[in-house]
């Protein structure tokens, strides 16, 4: 789909059995009349399935003669809908990395969809004692959620605790048939697990350096780049010096000045934004020119260039980072 190379995470398969695996160790003792030893001890059977399709079983056979698979108590769960959760989207554009047997890329993968995934539960017994034992062995841990770590993309290493949420819980118990059939008690849980649907992994490349930017505002603050009219102005400015424009009443220092047939300025401090055509003079210098043009761009004031240390380093080693800064104003250029 939409040019990606085939690929299956199993994600679904995974929320289905984590969650099957939470239920996979429930017991039931029965005991001698005075209660106080134990008689039997048997593990309760879990399946997949819905539950119109054990109730047809077990009344099919209302002796209980059949295969064990279909003897109660027994649990069966299964899968009923899943719904995108918009409150757990994370930014389309993050992705998780992991180092992989090459030294120079590594797999990577954007972060996964969250969906919930409802689930119902049916528990079947005989007798009240038997369900009640089942139920006090799955309620305590549902406060009313209870998480599981899944190792969902083991080539990843991503493992995400993922929410089991019980919403409901009721019994009935089904009468139907002659004085001679099998009671059945059933008890019904419903689930929210919070899971996610991730997509394919890809390999991508490194990175051995990273730069930071910082710029200046040059339409909100109080600097400016700008021409002037190198042909016909006076001197030349001094770096740290003051300028004046008379007429508007501004002052500001001048930080770079290319000294060429160019006549780039940059100025800060300034009082108020200079307008094309204002006369600016230099108070040491006594250097005069007149603005030609402004640029609205704004400035790159400092790069911060981060590398690692050694930059020979894999992937998987250790290792630490060596940063470059260059201040302004000299990378006064647009990027």
């Amino acid at each position: 789909m939409l040019g990606n190379q085939h690929f299956y995470n199993r994600t679904i398969r995974k929320v289905v059995v984590a969650f099957g695996t939470v239920f996979n160790d429930i017991y039931i003792t029965r005991r001698t009349k005075d209660g106080n030893t134990t008689k039997e001890k048997f593990k309760v059977p879990l399946s997949y399935g819905s539950k119109e399709k054990y109730i047809t079983r077990i009344t099919s056979d209302p002796n209980l003669t059949k295969a064990v698979n279909a003897v109660v108590p027994r649990i069966s769960f299964d899968m009923t809908a899943m719904s995108y959760d918009p409150s757990r989207k994370l930014p389309s554009t993050l992705r998780n990395y992991s180092a992989n047997t090459s030294s120079t890329s590594m797999q990577a993968q954007y972060v996964p969809v969250p969906y919930n995934f409802s689930f119902s539960m049916s528990i079947y017994v005989r007798n009240t004692e038997d369900g009640a034992q089942i139920i006090e062995q799955i309620l305590p841990f549902f406060t009313p959620d209870y998480n599981v770590t899944v190792n969902f993309i083991s080539e990843m290493d991503q493992k995400y605790d993922m929410p089991i949420i019980l919403d409901s819980v009721s019994n009935s118990t089904d009468y139907e048939g002659d004085m001679m059939s099998t009671r059945l008690i059933f008890w019904d849980l419903e689930f929210t697990v919070k899971g996610y649907i991730w997509p394919p992994v890809t390999n991508a490349n490194y990175i051995t350096q990273a730069n930071t930017n910082l710029y200046i505002e040059t339409q909100t603050r109080d600097t400016q780049k700008f021409t002037v009219d190198y042909a016909n102005g006076t001197n030349y400015f001094l770096e740290g010096e003051t300028i004046r424009n008379e007429a508007n009443n501004i002052t500001g220092v001048i930080r770079y000045f290319s000294n060429n047939s160019n006549g780039v300025v940059v100025a800060d401090g300034l009082t108020k934004l200079l307008s094309a055509g204002d006369k600016i003079v230099g108070d040491v210098s006594n250097a005069s020119f007149t603005i030609s043009t402004l640029d609205s761009e704004p400035l790159k004031a400092l790069i911060v260039t981060t590398t690692p240390l050694p930059n020979t380093a894999n992937i998987d080693d250790e290792y630490g980072f060596a940063e470059t800064i260059t201040e302004y104003p000299n990378t006064l250029w647009r990027k």
